[in-house]
């Protein structure tokens, strides 16, 4: 071997993707952009709640690369956070960042706008004009501070970058020779949720509307009725790939499904103890064994009682 030829396999060694070192965080994991279809990459992140532990990042990144750019969806939680995605991005390509959809205003998808726009300022980012509206009030404040207070003040210094460009359901957005379908049917996981179609790929960004192996909390703005709704349509536009905010990405069969069974599987248990005049707490006790599928998902001791009092509230205002 020439004295050239070592260099040369050192290089290609750094350079390759499957060689580079990831995001490693201490005691929780190592990540790094995966291939899920034809120029589309996804990190599957934590599936535990923000905390010091994994700085607060918890979501599925995602991004499409184009013939001269990056379009990202949700890019994370904290501008540290942010900063370590485009890190990872950059070990694919160095192309720049050219826009943002983030997929609903809870701020562990979209808070690292700010790490966007700190590198690439002329990067558009999209949202439903709720969430905008949201991230700029209220609830854009509340999730700063609750993400500060979550990570014991790893997330201070992170600001709120709202989208600046509104988008509706039906909407197609061509960016750099690459199309996005938005897909909002109204209230679901949130009252500001999109899905994110990327056309070429058939893949289909989800948002916090789908989880897998872990449960998230229904807000007061969400509608779980809704949110069964969402999955079906979902379901029914026979994508190849499906991304949930959290969990694996993959088949409707794999990816969706299974959320998608918990949710039915809720309504008819709790429709059944509410028409029976059972409470809250009485339905939980009963239907419990029902769900034992589910009970190694995280976050499930936490939210199921929360999940029913929520569903309980729906079935009551819709028979009432």
């Amino acid at each position: 071997m020439t004295a050239q030829k070592p260099i040369i396999f050192a290089l290609f060694l750094l350079l390759w993707p499957g060689i580079v070192k990831a995001w490693t965080l201490d005691g929780v994991g190592d990540f790094s952009f995966q291939p899920l279809a034809d120029k589309v990459h996804v990190m599957h992140g934590p599936l535990s709640a923000p905390s010091k532990k994994n700085h607060g990042f918890m979501n599925n990144p995602g991004f499409v690369e184009s013939a001269n750019g990056v379009i990202i969806i949700d890019p994370g939680s904290t501008l540290e956070v942010g900063r370590k995605i485009l890190a990872e991005i950059a070990k694919l390509t160095s192309k720049p960042v050219l826009a943002v959809f983030n997929t609903h205003v809870h701020g562990d998808h979209w808070l690292a706008n700010h790490a966007i726009k700190e590198a690439f300022p002329d990067a558009r980012i999209y949202g439903l004009d709720k969430m905008i509206e949201r991230a700029k009030g209220d609830a854009g404040h509340n999730w700063l501070q609750s993400m500060e207070r979550m990570t014991e003040g790893l997330s201070r210094g992170t600001r709120i970058v709202a989208p600046e460009n509104a988008v509706k359901n039906g909407m197609t957005i061509e960016i750099d020779g690459e199309k996005f379908k938005i897909h909002h049917l109204g209230t679901a996981h949130t009252n500001t949720d999109i899905m994110v179609e990327h056309v070429g790929s058939k893949t289909l960004f989800l948002g916090d509307n789908d989880f897998l192996g872990r449960f998230g909390q229904f807000d007061e703005s969400s509608d779980i009725h809704g949110n069964i709704k969402t999955l079906q349509y979902a379901i029914d536009l026979k994508m190849d790939n499906y991304v949930p905010g959290h969990g694996k990405s993959g088949s409707a069969k794999a990816a969706v499904k299974p959320f998608l069974d918990y949710l039915l599987l809720l309504k008819k248990a709790v429709t059944a103890g509410y028409r029976a005049d059972k409470e809250p707490h009485e339905i939980k006790k009963e239907i419990a064994g029902q769900f034992a599928a589910y009970r190694d998902w995280s976050g499930f001791d936490f939210n199921f009682g929360r999940h029913i009092s929520k569903i309980y509230l729906e079935i009551e205002a819709l028979e009432f």
